[in-house]
């Protein structure tokens, strides 16, 4: 590879970051979807809400928890809640004032930590037993330093739940038109997806307006982990499908392409070394 061609597409990363840290601070000023806080019903039970697969043996308190681009007040409250160590990292800002208002208002011991989700440089090696990740690696055009620092500040055995957007979901239109839902992006492509304009009526459920979000193959996400020193446990695809919901509704649309899948892994191996700048990985 050129030095020109890393340079460019370093530069490409950073305008990633820097795009959609404002658009997510964009998102909390408009109380956008995914941008609010855990409720009362939700801490209930929180265990059996966080874990309803039982991918964690139910092994939550006292353990050190990264709740990993996961800013909004929701996911650190739970498993908070549930008795975790927990320290929540977001690139946006308003994210995680929600994450500390969450925490003062419920007595949450939580740490805070602003920082992009492919540079945890902040953190020593093997520093957590749990890394948690909603759905966030589309909005970064390279993902392989992600599941590289994942892997270095996870410990040996450790679990890493996370969860993204299903890549034929987001070659999937978003209007359903006479011939059905069609495949309008190529699975082979580079950049970002076309950007929704704010108040976009889809954009709640399957994209997020104003974002930059790209679409990621399968051997970036489960091919990455892997290179990163990660066995995979267990995938689902958690269901959303509706045959009965409207036409162009959320729930007819999943039940034609699932909009996401989560993923069980374990750090395997000898502990990565500790590295200032995540090493950029291109994909052939």
């Amino acid at each position: 590879m050129s030095r020109k061609l890393k340079q460019d597409l370093e530069v490409e990363q950073a305008l990633a970051r820097e795009h959609n840290r404002k658009a997510w601070d964009k998102m909390v000023v408009g109380k956008r979807c995914f941008t609010k806080p855990a409720k009362d019903e939700d801490l209930h039970d929180p265990l059996g809400t966080i874990d309803a697969q039982g991918w964690l043996d139910g092994k939550i308190a006292n353990q050190q928890v990264l709740c990993l681009a996961a800013g909004g007040g929701r996911q650190s409250a739970m498993y908070a809640a549930a008795g975790a160590n927990v320290t929540v990292v977001d690139i946006s800002p308003a994210m995680l004032e929600l994450d500390r208002q969450v925490a003062q208002q419920r007595g949450f011991d939580l740490r805070v930590v602003e920082a992009s989700m492919d540079d945890l440089s902040v953190f020593s090696n093997a520093e957590f037993d749990i890394v948690i990740q909603p759905v966030s690696t589309c909005y970064l055009p390279n993902i392989a330093p992600v599941f590289m620092e994942v892997a270095r500040v996870l410990r040996c055995g450790g679990i890493y739940v996370s969860q993204h957007k299903q890549p034929t979901s987001l070659q999937t239109s978003l209007q359903r038109s006479e011939a059905g839902w069609t495949l309008e992006q190529p699975y082979y492509r580079s950049g970002p997806l076309p950007m929704l304009p704010m108040n976009q009526s889809q954009g709640s459920r399957l994209r997020e307006e104003g974002t930059h979000e790209y679409l990621h193959r399968w051997e970036d996400i489960l091919g990455g982990m892997c290179r990163a020193g990660f066995v995979i446990e267990d995938f689902i695809e958690p269901f959303h499908a509706d045959p009965d919901a409207d036409r162009s509704s959320f729930g007819d649309r999943c039940h034609f392409t699932a909009p996401y899948m989560r993923i069980k892994a374990r750090r395997s191996g000898e502990a990565i070394p500790s590295s200032n700048k995540p090493q950029l990985v291109i994909p052939d």
